[in-house]
């Protein structure tokens, strides 16, 4: 039942970056399908880690031979290639490289939260909030005596910008929002949040980990204050992802982590701290990974981001098109003809998503179930997991119906 893929992108040429999938389980091609977890890697990215380690590793800033200094100058320049991939005009000095959105979460509420917020003071967030930013600002919470309060979400997945209003106020010192939702696919309004926020002196944090490889971003257009995003999920290695922060916050704040490689002076009563963005990039960092994710970053240019959001959003709505013929699968998020980032949440009546996982798996297609480190938001949408599928530049609708298929196939076994 596959109708014509989006004529945005070469779907042909691009899978054959992807020789991962090519496998094959049980006589079945793989349909990789759970991409809000984690990409896969094109060659153009593997070719420049296995160079790297090939002509070019050492420890950057720490060597005056020749192979640190070529290290030191792709690790710095990745920096700058990064902070330009979102729209960054500061450069290195305000992209901080980390192990993912998790870690960089951690930084700024470790390094500017337990400093800046104490008793009276809120930190206003949302109910579709990824775990890495929801228990982060809740333990915060506890450790300052800052109250922690939640956006509401409405029937259709959206924000509801009217109780935004209402809650961030005076008291508000940290807006945190995810900028698309890695459960129900919700593209959410971040700069309007920006406005609100610095309209009550408030700063706001964006989670951009599942907006950043999908979708053209402008840190400076959106006016965050924080933005963070992870390689894994934008074509490129693990163990590394991505801090931007406003200079002036980022020279004001205190390191995160200690040691080498952040300091500037060490005696034994004190210490002074580097220049950005090393102050917070503390011991040997992931050096061949932040060069190989300035690699996805090219890679996804040369595709171009507004195209590679088409297509996903294509693939979402055929997805949500396709599952729409079964009356026992209930979706989530917003609904057909609606924006939205490039994943279907699910949930097949009398069969568990973990189960239902299994049997795709037996399929060879490969999904997400689980409550996707959103349980809160499962709470609220009253089922205990979501099955779910995210699509990527290699995505075709075809694969989808390979899934609709596999999903026919479970339907009848647990019937």
């Amino acid at each position: 039942m596959a109708t014509t893929d989006s004529d945005h992108l070469d779907i042909e040429s691009i899978r054959a970056d992807f020789p991962i999938l090519e496998r094959e389980f049980g006589g079945n091609q793989l349909v990789y399908l759970d991409n809000a977890a984690t990409t896969q890697t094109p060659d153009p990215v593997i070719d420049t880690i296995v160079e790297y380690y090939r002509e070019t590793n050492a420890n950057v800033h720490r060597g005056l031979h020749q192979l640190s200094q070529e290290a030191s100058v792709a690790y710095e320049d990745a920096h700058d290639r990064l902070a330009d991939f979102i729209g960054a005009s500061g450069g290195r000095e305000e992209m901080v490289f980390t192990r993912n959105t998790t870690e960089s979460e951690n930084l700024v509420a470790y390094a500017w939260g337990l400093n800046e917020l104490g008793p009276g003071d809120e930190i206003v967030t949302t109910e579709m909030e990824h775990h890495s930013s929801l228990v982060t600002w809740q333990q915060i919470g506890k450790r300052t005596g800052a109250e922690v309060k939640y956006i509401r979400i409405d029937e259709d997945g959206h924000l509801d910008m009217d109780h935004a209003n209402e809650l961030i106020t005076e008291d508000t010192q940290m807006v945190s929002a995810v900028h698309v939702s890695n459960t129900l696919g919700t593209v959410n309004p971040v700069g309007e949040l920006a406005d609100i926020a610095h309209d009550h002196d408030a700063l706001i944090f964006v989670d951009g980990a599942q907006a950043v490889p999908n979708m053209p971003v402008d840190v400076e257009a959106i006016d965050a204050d924080f933005y963070a995003f992870s390689g894994h999920k934008m074509a490129g290695p693990t163990g590394i992802g991505g801090l931007y922060g406003k200079r002036h916050l980022l020279d004001s704040m205190e390191p995160f982590l200690y040691g080498g490689e952040m300091i500037r002076h060490v005696d034994y009563e004190d210490s002074t701290w580097n220049d950005l963005p090393w102050k917070y990039e503390a011991g040997t960092p992931a050096i061949c990974q932040g060069i190989a994710m300035a690699a996805a970053a090219d890679y996804l240019d040369d595709i171009g981001l507004d195209k590679i959001q088409r297509h996903e959003n294509e693939l979402a709505q055929y997805a949500l098109e396709r599952l729409d013929e079964f009356d026992d699968i209930r979706t989530f998020g917003p609904g057909p003809g609606t924006k939205r980032g490039g994943l279907v949440s699910f949930d097949i009546e009398g069969v568990h998503a973990h189960d239902l996982a299994e049997i795709l798996n037996d399929h060879a297609v490969a999904v997400r179930a689980g409550h996707h480190c959103t349980q809160p938001l499962h709470d609220k949408l009253g089922v205990a997991a979501t099955t779910r599928a995210s699509f990527y530049i290699y995505n075709t609708k075809a694969e989808i119906d390979t899934l609709i298929d596999a999903l026919d196939d479970a339907r009848q076994l647990f019937a």
